[in-house]
């Protein structure tokens, strides 16, 4: 019979499988021997039925193995049985991502259905499943097998030989770790155990340095971003168990609130700050000094110390009538005079924080990776117990430092809040900020680079008058440069309208030498300034490009320029209208109007007032033969500019006879070159 099979055949009912090859045989065909006969398939090519042929075979053996391997007796056996079904699929002429992921998930479902493994069990079956995870990521029951296995026998010879390639191939090369949790847990888990051996941290900065490569750039684009990824993983981690029981502790609002009863707080607390409430301010307010003591509160194994003042409770009756929700800064604001915190953490997560902080640490080390990682970091991705414990802000406050000390803007300005309304590094560091422990040492200098970078000096100037001014006094008052620097730009672009906050700066400037010496060279500009403009003001000025006329005019009429001789517009939008400002400068020499809109009728203005003009650049500007002929009676002028205007061979025949005193003149890409 001929056609399709009226029934399908099963894999494991099929006994055989052959090419044809005796004379005369049917072209392109199978026999599929089977209980009750044999089945002949025709492909339409040799590479066709070669593709059927193998790919029937590797089923036919897949559901072999799965079979014996599903009810295992003895593991000598099943041990042979995994090797031999390893080497089929890394011979396999088939170039599918099943061949070699069939046989790791055959070993993945043994592994989770038989959990009376010796150790030496476990070795002998990731030893001879290594080859197939050069090229493939792990499934995710072979993640937790292997993650199991890191943690129990950290110093294997397996951990460092089978898992450090299929590690950094996940590093390498994976997209996306929310598709695949298991492989993030995998990560971390090995990285841990890097740690357990000798000189572990060492041995983990060698790992590190392995996945950048000896270059000063890293080839692979997707590690860092992974590395980051694990690290924020096991972070969290840390702090979860304290996360997760909020409904049996207080959230840290609480804390500041001086709760200490379980029936001071509501049940099924949400994963929020949570608002300040007015009773329990009340209630703190009327305690005396001597029960103002610390109050610790233990969640399993973690601990929260808080010390309470009067001081806490007054800036807690000011916010009790907010109703919107507490920004970060305001709910973990520690300082010496509102309260202490701690949180402690077990011995493990501990150890698990200071494994992975210190690879962010060596992570900011790398130039070329510290763009990067500056803008993972940018959003603060960290969770808010983090933020308040100590020896965490502590230990990456050499990230934020490497940052702060990066010449590169797309570095140091990450240091700022992403976006507006939300709190960055700059404001967590500085005084009174949560992480804040070096009364502002890395405050200046993040200050100092971000105002020697920052393209808009004044609008950053006015951002810290508004809500760092009492922190840079301090600064300055202890005689930091930095912020003397910042108190004198202040005042000279006169940030503070109000005049006690004026005069309060200067105090404070006049308490140091340096202060001192920077504001008697600020008075001394000033009065230079001031006398200058008396006199007549300055004898150059150039405009800023894309100024206007109305620009000019603002400029001109702001003091005296009747000493002015230099003046230059060159790339700006002055028109023509700008002339009836230009010839009110009566000691006017030298005049720049390149790429301009400056046109005839402007010209004929300037002719009959300018009478001293020597230099003029009208370069790329749209004047015509009307406007210049009237530059004849300019009889001063010695160098004239006229490049690629619409000057006519004759207009400047004429200009020659009359100027006399005409040395140089550009006439290039017009009719008279």
């Amino acid at each position: 019979p001929t056609g399709y099979m009226e029934n399908s055949i099963s894999y494991s009912a099929i006994e055989d499988v052959q090419l044809l090859s005796w004379e005369n045989a049917p072209k392109y065909c199978l026999q599929l021997t089977i209980p009750g006969g044999t089945v002949l398939l025709q492909a339409a090519n040799s590479y066709l039925r070669d593709q059927w042929f193998h790919s029937l075979q590797w089923k036919k053996k897949i559901y072999k193995y799965k079979k014996v391997l599903s009810n295992p007796s003895r593991w000598e056996v099943v041990l042979k049985e995994i090797r031999t079904l390893v080497d089929m699929a890394l011979t396999s002429p088939l170039q599918d991502d099943s061949i070699h992921q069939a046989p790791l998930e055959i070993v993945s479902k043994l592994l989770s259905e038989n959990n009376n493994l010796t150790t030496q069990d476990h070795e002998s079956i990731i030893v001879a499943i290594a080859p197939l995870l050069e090229n493939n990521h792990p499934p995710p029951d072979l993640c937790e097998f292997f993650c199991k296995h890191c943690r129990e026998r950290p110093r294997s010879m397996v951990v460092i030989e089978v898992f450090t390639p299929v590690v950094q191939r996940i590093l390498k090369h994976n997209m996306d770790f929310g598709k695949c949790p298991r492989l993030r847990l995998f990560t971390q888990e090995y990285i841990l155990a890097l740690n357990e051996l000798n000189a572990g941290m060492e041995v983990v900065k060698k790992f590190i340095h392995s996945m950048h490569g000896p270059t000063g750039q890293c080839p692979h684009p997707r590690v860092l971003p992974n590395l980051v990824a694990v690290c924020l993983a096991a972070i969290y981690s840390c702090y979860e168990e304290f996360i997760n029981s909020r409904d049996n502790s207080p959230s840290l609002k609480e804390i500041r609130n001086g709760c200490q009863q379980q029936c001071d707080r509501k049940p099924n607390l949400p994963l929020r700050l949570l608002h300040t409430s007015p009773d329990l301010v009340s209630q703190e307010a009327t305690l005396t000094e001597s029960r103002l003591k610390p109050v610790i509160v233990t969640s399993n194994e973690i601990h929260v110390e808080v010390e309470r003042n009067n001081t806490a409770n007054q800036k807690m009756t000011a916010n009790a009538g907010n109703d919107s929700e507490p920004n970060l800064i305001d709910c973990l604001m520690v300082s010496p005079t509102c309260s202490t915190m701690s949180i402690e953490l077990s011995a493990q997560a501990d150890r698990i924080l200071g494994c992975y902080v210190e690879i962010l640490k060596m992570l900011s080390d790398y130039d070329d990776w510290r763009p990067a990682l500056a803008s993972l970091l940018q959003p603060i991705p960290f969770p808010k117990e983090a933020l308040a414990h100590e020896k965490f802000t502590k230990e990456l406050k050499y990230v934020i430092q490497r940052f702060a000390e990066d010449p590169r803007q797309e570095v140091h300005s990450c240091l700022l809040s992403v976006r507006a309304g939300k709190d960055g590094w700059f404001q967590l560091y500085s005084p009174g900020g949560v992480a804040c422990d070096d009364d502002g040492e890395l405050f200046a200098s993040m200050v100092h680079i971000l105002m020697g970078s920052c393209y808009k000096t004044k609008k950053f100037l006015l951002s810290l008058a508004e809500n760092k001014l009492g922190p840079c006094m301090l600064l300055a008052l202890r005689g930091n440069q930095t912020m003397v620097e910042i108190l004198c730009l202040m005042l000279e672009y006169n940030i503070i309208d109000n005049n006690d906050t004026q005069l309060q700066i200067i105090s404070t400037l006049e308490s140091t030498d340096v202060g001192k010496r920077m504001y008697e060279q600020l008075c001394d500009r000033q009065r230079e300034l001031k006398e200058l403009q008396r006199k007549g003001g300055p004898t150059r000025l150039t405009l800023p490009s894309k100024s206007t006329d109305a620009d000019l005019a603002r400029l001109l009429s702001s003091g005296s320029f009747g000493n002015l001789e230099n003046l230059s517009l060159a790339f700006t939008n002055v028109t023509s209208a700008c002339a009836e400002h230009l010839i009110k400068l009566p000691s006017l020499k030298q005049l720049n109007l390149w790429s301009t809109q400056f046109g005839d009728a402007g010209l004929r203005l300037l002719s009959e007032h300018l009478t001293m003009l020597q230099v003029l650049n009208l370069c790329e500007t749209p004047v015509t033969d009307a406007g210049l002929l009237a530059l004849s009676s300019m009889k001063s002028l010695c160098s004239l500019n006229m490049n690629s205007t619409k000057l006519s061979a004759d207009t400047y025949e004429d200009l020659k006879a009359k100027l006399p005193n005409l040395k140089e003149v550009d006439v290039r890409y017009t009719e008279a070159w």
